[in-house]
């Protein structure tokens, strides 16, 4: 049995009445931001992943509000797929947990899985999407395909640069940034909101055609 399996199997007997049985299958996507809870933490690089998913939906006219598998999640349509926003409440290192139980109760397959991170090794402003691969020293990203047991999902990727010299203290990616009208980060976070609604409209290969490149290209 997979991984993911195995943490259905174990989260089966206390969720099976929250939700109606005709529900777990008609979820078409999850979409997974990474990040930290906390006001600590709230508009830091290291929570683009939330950032992008509170645009959505906003953008939706949603509001994230139920608690499922220690995250904060809300449901949107997007071009008639119900999909599950998802903000896991785990902290960043230990997303996945969150994540696979909640692909293992709504039979979610992996493929129709997108996490929504922050990227060191993009500049500011860029984003790119990508199918599969390793973690690039990700622990997010990490902890989800240890959860999983594949990395066969795919991931919306938002520049934020690399840390200056001497960031012993992680404070490039942990406090919190001003996002100032016009920005490039604010604009590379709409463009990554726009990205997920293109991948499940139009498909991967298309929103990647159109999304991995630079603004403006």
């Amino acid at each position: 049995m997979s991984r993911i399996g195995r943490l259905f199997g174990g989260f089966r007997r206390k969720t099976q009445s929250d939700e109606p049985a005709e529900a777990h299958s008609t979820i078409a996507w999850v979409v997974a931001g990474l990040g930290n809870p906390g006001k600590e933490y709230a508009g830091s690089r290291h929570n683009t992943g939330f950032m992008v998913l509170d645009r959505l939906a906003r953008e939706k006219q949603v509001e994230f509000g139920r608690r499922r598998f220690n995250g904060v999640t809300a449901e949107v349509d997007i071009s008639g797929n119900r999909t599950i926003l998802v903000k896991p409440e785990t902290y960043y290192n230990r997303s996945g947990d969150c994540i696979a139980a909640l692909l293992g109760y709504f039979k979610v397959p992996v493929e129709r899985l997108i996490v929504v991170h922050d990227e060191l090794d993009l500049e500011p402003g860029r984003i790119r999407i990508k199918l599969g691969g390793g973690d690039a020293g990700n622990n997010g990203v990490h902890s989800v395909i240890e959860a999983l047991g594949t990395p066969d999902f795919i991931r919306v990727r938002v520049g934020i640069g690399k840390p200056p010299p001497g960031d012993a203290d992680h404070g490039h990616i942990l406090r919190p940034v001003n996002r100032g009208g016009g920005s490039r980060p604010d604009d590379s976070l709409d463009r990554a909101m726009e990205a997920v609604q293109s991948i499940v409209t139009d498909g991967l290969s298309r929103a990647m055609g159109r999304y991995n490149q630079r603004s403006g290209e």
